[in-house]
C-alpha cells in the first residue's frame, strides 16, 4: 500500500513556524523604534497620544493578520493529513469516474452512467476499438441518478479494448447522460500538491474526480 500524500504536512509546519517568527520580529522591531522615538522626542513638541495609539493599533492589526495566516496554514496541514487517511480507505475499492471504457473481469464487462432526469428507454451500446457494435443493452423506466450495468463479453472480444455509449429518452425528448468507467484503486499519492488516486488500469486521477464509491 502506498500513501505518500502526508508530505504536505512538513511544508505546512515550516510555513507556520516562519509566519510566527516573522510576526514576532515585526512586533519587536516596531517596539524598539517606538521606544527610541519616545526617548529622542523634542520636549517642546512631544509625540501626540493619538499618533502613538494609531501606530499601536496598526502593528496590532498586522500581528493579528499574521496570527490568522498561521492558524489557517496549520489547519490546512491537518486537513491534508485527514484527507490522506480517509482516501487510504479507498485502496482496494472500486470507484466510478467519468469515462467510457468498459472494464472487463473474467469475461464480464461492467460500467455505469448518470441520468440527468428520468428516462423511459435507455440503450447501452458496446463498441470495439474500430467503432463497431459488439452488443447492446436495453433498459427501461429508470429514475434520474446513477445506474450500473453488466455485459457478458463475446469470446472473440475478451481482453480487447471496448468502450460504450449510452442514449436515453423520455417520450420524444432526449435525456442527458454522463458515462462512468469503473476502476479499482490500488494506491494513494501526492500529485502536484493534490491528493491523487492511482487506479489498477494505470490512470491517476485527482481525489475529487471520483463520482461514486461502489
Amino acid at each position: 500500500m502506498t500513501v505518500n500524500a502526508l508530505s504536505g504536512s512538513s511544508s505546512a509546519a515550516n510555513t507556520v513556524a516562519s509566519s510566527a517568527s516573522s510576526a514576532q520580529e515585526q512586533t519587536d522591531r516596531f517596539m524598539k523604534l517606538l521606544v527610541a522615538q519616545m526617548q529622542n522626542q523634542d520636549p517642546l513638541n512631544p509625540l501626540d497620544n493619538a499618533q502613538v495609539t494609531s501606530q499601536m493599533a496598526q502593528i496590532s492589526t498586522v500581528s493579528g493578520i499574521e496570527s490568522l495566516n498561521t492558524t489557517v496554514a496549520g489547519l490546512n496541514g491537518q486537513f491534508v493529513q485527514l484527507q490522506a487517511l480517509q482516501s487510504a480507505a479507498l485502496i482496494g475499492r472500486d470507484v466510478a469516474i467519468e469515462g467510457d471504457t468498459l472494464r472487463q473481469t473474467a469475461g464480464q464487462g461492467d460500467g455505469g452512467f448518470e441520468l440527468a432526469g428520468p428516462a423511459d428507454d435507455v440503450t447501452v451500446t458496446i463498441k470495439d476499438a474500430a467503432g463497431n457494435t459488439v452488443g447492446t443493452i436495453e433498459l427501461e423506466d429508470l429514475e434520474a441518478g446513477r445506474h450500473d450495468f453488466d455485459f457478458e463479453v463475446p469470446e472473440a472480444y475478451r481482453g480487447s479494448e471496448l468502450s460504450f455509449e449510452v442514449t436515453a429518452t423520455r417520450g420524444e425528448a432526449e435525456v442527458d447522460v454522463m458515462t462512468l468507467t469503473h476502476e479499482r484503486v490500488q494506491a494513494v499519492s501526492n500529485f502536484g500538491g493534490t491528493l491523487a488516486l492511482e487506479l489498477v488500469g494505470g490512470e491517476r486521477v485527482s481525489y475529487d474526480a471520483v463520482w461514486a464509491v461502489l
